[in-house]
């Protein structure tokens, strides 16, 4: 009896969480870095992903993966520094978001505005991060245009800088997310 009991608590709370399925063909992280002479754009590719969150409580779960070996910014040279030097990507190849709160409502239809709480594992080390996003659901498809800054250098990460180019010790990052979304019944 105390078995079924806590089964049955178990799938009440299943129940009441809303589950965000990532669709990694359909998503990309965006990275801008400022540098005295010019702004450096680039991107990485998002892995998988899926983010439960209960739209009554705030609470979240779940992770989100990027694809460190992924980045590119358009240039063979920079990249290949970004990998070996800064990312270190190959002894690092995935970049993490594990969410612990939303704040805000995420509205069934439309756009709504949140902040999501979390941990941000970047180079072998986590890092609590709160990120703002603006979230458009229709139907049961889910886009979440997510933006946050990663303090790279405060982080243990070497700054690219050389003696004529200076380079932002932080960078933006721009997540586009779409997937499908299922709401508590």
């Amino acid at each position: 009896m105390k078995k079924f009991c806590f089964l049955t608590m178990l799938a009440c709370a299943a129940q009441a969480q809303a589950i965000f399925n990532i669709d990694a063909s359909q998503s990309k992280a965006v990275f801008t870095l400022p540098d005295v002479i010019h702004t450096v754009h680039g991107s990485f590719k998002v892995k998988h992903g899926s983010i439960q969150f209960d739209p009554s409580t705030g609470s979240a779960s779940g992770e989100m993966v990027v694809d460190a070996t992924s980045g590119e910014s358009g240039s063979g040279a920079r990249d290949k520094r970004m990998h070996q030097s800064i990312l270190e990507s190959q002894k690092f190849p995935e970049i993490t978001f594990v969410p612990s709160r939303v704040r805000g409502t995420v509205s069934a239809s439309g756009e709504s505005k949140i902040e999501i709480e979390g941990t941000f594992t970047v180079h072998g080390a986590s890092h609590p991060l709160t990120a703002s996003a603006v979230i458009t659901t229709s139907g049961d498809r889910l886009q979440a245009k997510v933006h946050f800054v990663v303090p790279y250098v405060a982080w243990g990460m070497k700054n690219p800088s050389t003696l004529f180019l200076r380079c932002a010790e932080s960078v933006e990052i721009d997540l586009d997310a779409s997937g499908h979304i299922t709401w508590p019944s």
